[in-house]
């Protein structure tokens, strides 16, 4: 079998060399040991505004295993994820980090777990090192949109992945601009084995995913595979006529049984204002966000724009 490793990098001049370097010496040694036949590394550039690039061109002129593809600027993990999908050529495709924080030791039992006849292996870490913080809104967030997106999420499970070819296959055949990778990764099914393993903490460089870039991927997740947020706006409109209505109900049995209880409404009528604007606003938003989706999806703008590369077929559809 012929294995395909892809990596998506951004600013990780302190961790490419050696990412590179643990992940090579462990494909050499499974292919030493006849575990594979063949490998690639398929690096991408994600729009880099330090060295990366230029270590990762050097990267690839002392090691012809390594494939490259830099983009014209950062379009994100998504457009990264779909391109080394695309231009990766083996039998299995794996995803990783490129700051390590996806152990290369594990990359035999992901390959085992694909000789078993599984399409899809992930990786699924703990908390170990992670801040209080960090540990609360991942499990709120995943305890929070397996409630309301139509597929299922696991706690500790990311985008250490690997892929038979009909897994790749059915992924790139999806072509919705509005990627969200963790909900895509589980809609198309397949049987899948989940691989444990500790969490590694980063060596060196700074998180990409920083606490609000973080809330906004989770949001554009929970929108991208539902249309509960809209029916909650009904479900909740619907709600607040009712206790409207109760309200007046009770303001008009007033009238006749007890008069004199009845005084200036400033308060309640405030209080009303404020309660079924607010719910308008939020509804208005959360229809906003799947116009702005539709508004993105008919434009048919490219998921990236690729700069450079050594891969002949990017050539052309560059090109093209």
């Amino acid at each position: 079998m012929k294995l395909s490793i892809v990596v998506a990098f951004y600013n990780e001049e302190k961790m490419i060399e050696k990412t590179h370097s643990e992940i090579s010496a462990q494909l050499q040694t499974m292919l030493t040991s006849s575990t594979i036949d063949a490998y690639e590394l398929v690096y991408i550039n994600d729009g880099s505004r330090d060295r990366t690039l230029d270590l990762m061109k050097e990267i690839a002129k002392t090691d012809n295993h390594v494939r490259f593809i830099s983009f014209s600027r950062n379009f994100g993990r998504e457009g990264a994820i779909l391109s080394g999908l695309k231009y990766a050529t083996g039998d299995a495709v794996m995803l990783m980090d490129g700051d390590l924080q996806h152990p290369p030791a594990l990359i035999p039992k992901f390959v085992a777990a694909f000789k078993e006849g599984y399409d899809v292996v992930s990786g699924q870490r703990n908390r170990e090192g992670e801040s209080k913080q960090s540990t609360f809104f991942a499990k709120l967030f995943y305890r929070f949109s397996n409630r309301l997106m139509d597929v299922r999420l696991t706690d500790g499970i990311s985008e250490f992945k690997l892929f038979s070819r009909k897994a790749v296959d059915t992924i790139l055949a999806l072509p919705e601009y509005n990627r969200f990778s963790k909900g895509i990764f589980s809609w198309i099914g397949f049987n899948e084995k989940v691989i444990p393993y500790k969490n590694h903490v980063r060596e060196a460089g700074e998180s990409k995913f920083g606490f609000k870039r973080s809330m906004n991927y989770a949001f554009q997740g929970i929108i991208s595979f539902n249309d509960k947020p809209l029916r909650i706006c009904i479900q909740f409109g619907l709600v607040c006529i009712g206790f409207a209505l109760l309200y007046l109900l009770a303001m008009f049995v007033a009238y006749f049984v007890k008069p004199e209880i009845l005084v200036s409404g400033y308060f309640t009528t405030l209080a009303a204002i404020i309660l079924f604007s607010g719910v308008q606003l939020i509804s208005i938003g959360v229809l906003g966000e799947y116009i702005g989706k539709i508004y993105y999806e008919v434009k048919r703008r490219p998921h990236y724009i690729v700069d450079e590369t050594n891969i002949e077929k990017a050539k052309e559809d560059l090109v093209g």
